[in-house]
């Protein structure tokens, strides 16, 4: 009698249910991580990290003629960037999950709630206390970031900021703003006695655009807050999102598992091309 050679074609679903990966930049191409940082590779696990090498650079100088050129000595540095999982997991019974079109509804409504997850630790995550590392700190709370003021009646904070970034050898390629922090500036007026918007001509729409960068909001923004961002000052590791099905989970109760999991971090290589400001939004 020939051994019994155990493979996924004859063992139950539940020993290989099915998943299915895609690129993060075709299911969820909104979000924040993919649009503005510069994403260094993909890693599995929380304790790997992805290690980003950049330079310090060193000063050039004079050197007069026929003297001997002074040696250079770059620092060769790098930033680590952890990953964390942002994961969602529905339980539907057969019957529902049969219904025409549930598994669609369903599976836009796992995207969203994952990319929704995704975009507010991007920003905000709460640095993780030592020795752990993981889930990463969102790059608004990491230390080394500038704090452009507040914004009240005119864009002067703004412009500063704008110094700021450049100022720390940086280029503004991002304003990431609140919805009701894009509102707010948007009603800012020319004068006091002016109905004319600062950002638009008269009642005409402004484009989310200021001082010829362009402005992405997001409810992931904390309410009341600004970002400016130079992307290349900011590292990421994003993996694929996967996801999986399987009705032998919840076998007992005759109901399909719906599982969609996302790995990603982030880290500031140059913190300081990094400012946030606030405004005055009463």
């Amino acid at each position: 009698m020939s051994p019994t050679n155990i493979t996924t074609d004859t063992s139950a679903k539940a020993w290989s249910p099915d998943v299915q990966a895609f690129a993060a930049a075709d299911v969820i191409p909104e979000a924040l991580i993919l649009q503005t940082s510069t994403v260094a590779g993909s890693i599995e696990g929380d304790e790997p990290a992805v290690r980003v090498a950049y330079v310090d650079d060193a000063d050039a100088q004079f050197t007069s003629e026929g003297a001997d050129i002074p040696e250079a000595e770059p620092t060769l540095s790098e930033v680590l960037v952890h990953t964390g999982k942002v994961t969602l997991l529905v339980r539907v019974s057969r019957e529902q999950w049969q219904q025409n079109g549930t598994a669609t509804v369903l599976s836009d409504s796992a995207r969203r709630a994952v990319l929704k997850k995704a975009n507010e630790a991007y920003l905000s995550q709460v640095l993780p206390t030592a020795p752990k590392v993981t889930p990463p700190g969102g790059i608004l709370n990491i230390p080394g970031i500038q704090d452009g003021g507040e914004i009240a009646t005119n864009l002067d904070a703004l412009a500063d900021a704008f110094t700021l970034v450049e100022t720390a050898g940086g280029t503004v390629t991002h304003i990431l703003a609140a919805p009701n922090s894009w509102g707010a500036l948007r009603k800012l007026k020319k004068g006091t006695s002016s109905n004319e918007s600062l950002l638009g001509a008269g009642t005409e729409d402004a484009d989310k655009r200021i001082l010829n960068t362009p402005v992405l909001t997001s409810n992931a923004v904390p309410s009341g807050k600004l970002a400016l961002i130079d992307s290349s000052a900011i590292v990421s590791a994003a993996g694929e999102v996967q996801v999986a099905t399987s009705e032998h989970a919840y076998f007992g109760s005759d109901s399909i598992a719906l599982r969609v999991t996302f790995r990603f971090g982030q880290n500031l290589v140059r913190p300081e091309r990094v400012v946030k400001l606030s405004l005055d939004l009463a």
